[in-house]
């Protein structure tokens, strides 16, 4: 019998890319997503709520008709979300952290069951994880950073069990989430009423970001080369921006600094607070 996955967020561009790369390599994929599409020879789609404890539990046992074991499970469903700390809303705030944190504590608990010694867990958290947060993508690395958090210390206890955890710390990829994080800036820029930021100015640092996106088929050869360790590393990183690493080598005070010039108004002559 194939060796079977299980993939988070399997519809997704990541999460397609690497289903892909695995049936082509002797996989078995369960394909988990909220919305999924139409199955195929080694791609078996399993819809479920990764916020939704009872949604996770139906897929378990779908999961579990089927094998007893999986080799590992892949972690790639999460959204972006752009927005002031104090603006915005408490359903956001909440929502957030419910699919980007919350959703891998869900499937780890209720799938571990079928992890066996030598089976892998990969979580993909990003790029910001291990650097200090933006003003206005805030909200985001900080879920992206105690994602990262929970790995490690998931990693911590499961080597007692002999499962491997490791974290893909992704920077820009070319998929939806790219045009997604567009016109999350427009609205914002439109709605604050705090910060009256130059929006030419932070679209600009936004789209020199996404200017270095990689192809997601790129993610799925780094995913790959992580199965097949023998012995994998906590984390492993993918098109880390040059100009954000830069940043965070510099001392914080100069950092605060140095994002206020960018991103203050033109005719801002003096603090408002």
């Amino acid at each position: 019998m194939k060796p079977s996955i299980l993939i988070t967020g399997a519809y997704g561009g990541m999460g397609k890319a690497t289903a892909e790369a695995l049936k082509d390599t002797g996989f078995r994929v369960f394909a988990l997503d909220k919305t999924v599409g139409e199955g195929e020879e080694n791609i078996i789609p399993i819809g479920a709520d990764i916020t939704d404890e009872q949604s996770v539990i139906n897929a378990f046992e779908q999961v579990s008709t089927m094998t007893d074991e999986l080799f590992a499970i892949i972690h790639f469903a999460g959204i972006y979300m752009l927005d002031s700390l104090v603006e915005m809303g408490s359903v956001d705030f909440e929502n957030i952290f419910k699919i980007n944190v919350e959703g891998a504590f869900l499937v780890n608990k209720i799938f571990l069951t079928l992890l066996r010694k030598g089976s892998r867990i990969v979580i993909t958290t990003s790029e910001l994880a291990p650097l200090d947060p933006l003003p206005f993508t805030g909200i985001y690395a900080v879920t992206k950073s105690a994602l990262d958090k929970y790995a490690y210390s998931l990693r911590m206890e499961f080597q007692l069990l002999g499962i491997k955890v490791s974290v893909l710390r992704a920077g820009a990829v070319t998929t939806g989430m790219l045009g997604v994080s567009t016109v999350a800036l427009d609205k914002f820029c439109e709605k604050t009423e705090l910060y009256k930021c130059n929006a030419d100015r932070f679209k600009r640092i936004v789209d020199s970001v996404e200017a270095r996106s990689v192809d997601p088929s790129k993610i799925a050869k780094k995913v790959m080369g992580i199965l097949k360790k023998k012995s994998p590393r906590f984390s492993y990183s993918i098109n880390r921006n040059p100009l954000l690493l830069m940043l965070n080598v510099l001392p914080r005070r100069l950092q605060f600094w140095i994002i206020k010039q960018v991103l203050k108004s033109k005719n801002e002559s003096s603090d408002q607070y």
